[in-house]
């Protein structure tokens, strides 16, 4: 199934996305990857949906992707005597602190001592997603004495932010590290990893993973903004949670921080994932805003390799309509030709080695001569995620032995993912096998030609080395049958 745009669509299911008819129309709809949400639902209920994920694979003849989304530390208050809550005012005192007593209008307990560890004089604590600001007067080891900057309602188990200062806590707890075991023997292809402040966060899930899942690192926290170099460094991929960002930083900080963090995931060569609150309107409406509409814009604009749907998917009304909106949107923004003038300006990409090379001139061939395709041949991904780089104006086929390869490229801008059964161990074979995804896809014609890139010898990563122009002639195909 040949898509009509480069961005890729993540979808993420939930119980309005559970059954095969449905996965199958969001798939169909647009949808070239699936996310399960590990805070939501069962084990039993992750691997259902995973199987039927699995099944409509079989069933279309394309490989999608699955990123299954670790939860990460859930930090939030305890309870109120009064279960409606108590009301704060600005300017008030108001106390955190290990007590298990119900809270009241004076104080509440917060039962996270690495947050007391953390804490000093003057830092924030949000609550609520932000809708109340605490500052830090004075604390300790098991207190935070607080003056209330911005009031509204406590209630029971609010969620808490803590954006001034680094918290003591690893990115997996317990919970996460079962749910990781779990779907990585499931086989799922990413691992989202939330609450990452470092990168020994990601690196602790990396051992764990032990190669079964790419990790990608959740950018969702001042901390993991200003560690982001070497965050990415550490990671497989990368998604700007836009979010939790917007709670824990100044609003207005969050569009320029998107723009830099995919720019720099596209001069890593490392897919990266814009999400949350794309088209939150569309949970209850068939139609979305035009400010959502322009945001979807945007992200592609500025060359983001994926864009997400949670909510919209999972829990709305709408779901198959939500896709489709997105992949319209996609569509119309990368036919204008001030997108192909954005993408080809923001080309930063430092090349220093031979498969850099060869990649961008498959590139430039590709856009200066009458080429349908470039066909990569990638066992371990590295070539396809450097084509991707490229990101060159003629669709990009990715060619691969491993189907858990051509599931991981599913994220990766532009890539049209094959499985190919057959062994290559000459590059005429894997020209060859090029030649035919081309033609069996619909991108080329036999009267065509295509560029294919690969490494020699086969099967080393990172080793891409040779390139050539190849017709689609029966001939070529012919003449490699009966050799």
């Amino acid at each position: 199934m040949r898509r009509h745009r480069n961005v890729k669509i993540v979808a993420t299911l939930g119980p309005a996305s559970s059954d095969y008819k449905m996965i199958r129309a969001l798939h169909e709809a647009g949808a070239d990857v699936f996310r399960l949400n590990m805070s939501h639902g069962s084990h039993d209920e992750i691997r259902e949906r995973h199987a039927i994920i699995r099944k409509v694979e079989e069933d279309v003849g394309n490989p999608i992707a699955i990123l299954a989304d670790l939860q990460g530390p859930k930090l939030r208050v305890g309870t109120f005597a009064n279960d409606e809550g108590e009301e704060l005012e600005e300017g008030q005192a108001f106390r955190l602190d290990l007590d298990e007593t119900p809270g009241d209008a004076t104080r509440v307990q917060l039962p996270h001592k690495e947050i007391f560890d953390a804490l000093e004089p003057g830092a924030h604590l949000l609550i609520n997603d932000g809708k109340i600001k605490l500052r830090v007067k004075d604390c300790g080891r098991d207190f935070a004495d607080c003056e209330v900057v911005v009031g509204g309602t406590i209630s029971n188990r609010k969620g808490v932010n803590v954006p001034d200062v680094v918290l003591p806590l690893a990115a997996l707890s317990d919970k996460d590290r079962k749910d990781l075991e779990f779907v990585c023997d499931l086989g799922v292809d990413w691992l989202a990893l939330s609450f990452v402040q470092r990168p020994s966060d990601v690196e602790e899930a990396r051992a764990m993973s032990k190669g079964r899942a790419a990790i990608l690192s959740k950018i969702e926290k001042p901390a993991a903004v200003k560690n982001f170099d070497d965050i990415i460094e550490a990671s497989d991929g990368i998604m700007v949670a836009r979010g939790d960002l917007g709670v824990e930083l100044p609003v207005q900080n969050v569009p320029p921080i998107q723009k830099r963090l995919v720019r720099k995931c596209r001069t890593a060569a490392k897919p990266v994932i814009v999400a949350t609150q794309m088209l939150e309107s569309m949970i209850e409406s068939p139609m979305p805003t035009r400010a959502e509409v322009s945001d979807v814009a945007t992200a592609i604009y500025e060359g983001a390799d994926a864009i997400m749907l949670s909510a919209e998917s999972a829990a709305g009304d709408y779901p198959v309509e939500a896709v489709t909106t997105m992949d319209n949107v996609a569509f119309e923004v990368e036919s204008d030709e001030n997108y192909t003038a954005i993408i080809e300006s923001s080309r930063t990409a430092d090349r220093t080695s031979v498969a850099d090379g060869i990649v961008a001139a498959a590139r430039e061939i590709a856009e200066t001569t009458d080429i349908k395709a470039i066909c990569c041949y990638s066992e371990s991904g590295t070539t396809g995620l450097l084509t991707a780089r490229e990101r060159p104006r003629v669709p990009i086929i990715v060619l691969s032995t491993r189907i858990e390869t051509a599931r991981r490229l599913c994220l990766s801008w532009g890539t049209n993912c094959v499985r190919t059964t057959t062994e290559v161990n000459r590059f005429k074979i894997a020209v060859v096998e090029a030649v035919r995804a081309a033609l069996k896809t619909g991108i080329a014609s036999k009267e065509d030609m295509v560029v294919v890139t690969a490494g020699v010898p086969f099967n080393t990563p990172g080793s891409t080395n040779i390139l050539r122009v190849a017709p689609c002639e029966e001939r070529l195909i012919y003449a490699a049958e009966t050799e």
